[in-house]
């Protein structure tokens, strides 16, 4: 059963929290204990209805206040597939909570209050999901039932996307009208929605599907651990194994492989995924590597495929998210971390900052502060394989650690 991460995104008080919480209410996917809890924290609501924010706000500020303001996680499934939610505050001075919460995810679900349309935060999630290179987009416009299910503001509010959806080059838009606090269209058709002639929500998201945004031409496997068994068995002791996740690409028994970022050859002598030897592998499974040449290879090197190589090198360009309370200077050293490989680096340029409402660029920034935007270059102090974000997620995402205290300071998409 394949998994499908996705993320909310939205002003405030669009409904992101009920629409999750509705979702996991009417798939039958909240615990009694769950349910029973939930039941007693909304006893004071007027219309005596259960508060289905209160499933993914659960810090204190929030439920106080009526705001998300960390990412919440939830997990349930259905008998097609496994889902992990995020649900990301929507407030400007969480991005990098967004940013953490979208960067793994296969699908952002923008939520459009039908009253306002469009909006400057609906702009800015759209951004950011485009600058994210998040695959699948659904637009749905919420509280429906307060425009009198009203068919003309859904396609007025489809066709004001549209034009944003073209601007930012997004993929794979889908329009859905809903109501998460009624529940029409989350999980069962509505009979007040009976113009709209699409799935519901839980069907798209059943629906969606993931085997195309995998990339299995680049073959790209970085080396998490190397396997040598200590042990006086035959068989074993001269067993030498290169162990991880494969990110992309297929690998197969007899390909031609290159160890970056030193540039070593050899050939893959055995592929081996759950304790058995099969003649190929394929991006998101963790294998086991054997090469039939001995050469030194270790943790945070890249085994690759010969025929689509990345770049190797010490300067890469980035866009970076920066996600500190200390302000980002030009010349500030860091660890950056790329896969499974922490070399160190400095900020070597800070070009322009991204203004995430309008993608206007400042050529001359001053502070660079918390959930800044800005186009940066780092020299790294070894050399480096990396992919371009756009093309390759997996190989192009990499964050910056602060060298003391080992927090990540930066979120960065490489150019």
């Amino acid at each position: 059963m394949d998994l499908l991460r996705f993320i909310t995104a939205g002003s405030v008080d669009d409904g992101k929290s009920t629409l999750i919480g509705r979702l996991l209410y009417d798939s039958k996917s909240i615990l009694a204990d769950q349910l029973e809890a939930l039941e007693k924290q909304s006893r004071n609501k007027e219309d005596g209805e259960i508060d289905l924010a209160l499933l993914t706000d659960g810090l204190r500020a929030e439920r106080e206040q009526g705001i998300t303001i960390d990412v919440a996680y939830k997990y349930f499934s259905t008998p097609k597939r496994k889902f992990i939610i995020a649900d990301a505050p929507g407030h400007i001075q969480y991005t990098r909570n967004m940013v953490t919460g979208a960067s793994n995810a296969n699908l952002i679900i923008i939520l459009v209050d039908a009253r306002n349309g469009v909006v400057e935060q609906t702009r800015r999630h759209s951004i950011i999901a485009s600058l994210l290179n998040i695959p699948h987009v659904v637009v749905a416009i919420n509280k429906m039932d307060l425009v009198n299910y009203s068919e003309d503001v859904y396609n007025n509010i489809a066709i004001d996307y549209a034009e944003i959806a073209k601007t930012l080059n997004l993929k794979d838009v889908v329009y859905l009208p809903i109501s998460a606090l009624k529940g029409d269209n989350i999980v069962e058709r509505s009979d007040k929605l009976d113009w709209y002639e699409g799935p519901t929500l839980l069907e798209l998201l059943e629906q969606t599907e993931l085997e195309k945004d995998v990339n299995l031409t680049h073959g790209r496997l970085p080396v998490q651990y190397v396997i040598r068994p200590q042990t006086e068995d035959v068989e074993l002791h001269d067993y030498r194994g290169y162990a991880g996740k494969i990110v992309s690409g297929i690998y197969r028994k007899g390909d031609a492989v290159t160890v970056l970022p030193a540039g070593l050859k050899s050939r893959i002598k055995s592929v081996e995924t759950g304790g058995k030897e099969v003649e190929e592998a394929f991006a998101p499974q963790s294998v086991v590597l054997q090469l039939e040449d001995d050469i030194d290879i270790s943790r945070g090197d890249l085994i690759v495929k010969n025929d689509h190589q990345p770049r190797v090198d010490q300067e890469l360009e980035v866009l970076l998210c920066w996600m500190d309370a200390k302000p980002l200077i030009r010349g500030n050293k860091y660890l950056l971390q790329l896969g499974s490989r922490v070399v160190r680096s400095v900020v070597k340029e800070i070009e322009y900052q991204l203004d995430v409402n309008t993608l206007e660029k400042n050529f001359a920034p001053g502070n660079i502060g918390l959930n800044d935007i800005v186009k940066a270059t780092i020299r790294t102090a070894s050399p480096l394989p990396f992919d371009s974000y756009r093309e390759l997620r997996a190989g192009g995402g990499a964050v910056l650690i602060d060298e003391t205290s080992y927090v990540t300071v930066g979120a960065c998409m490489i150019q």
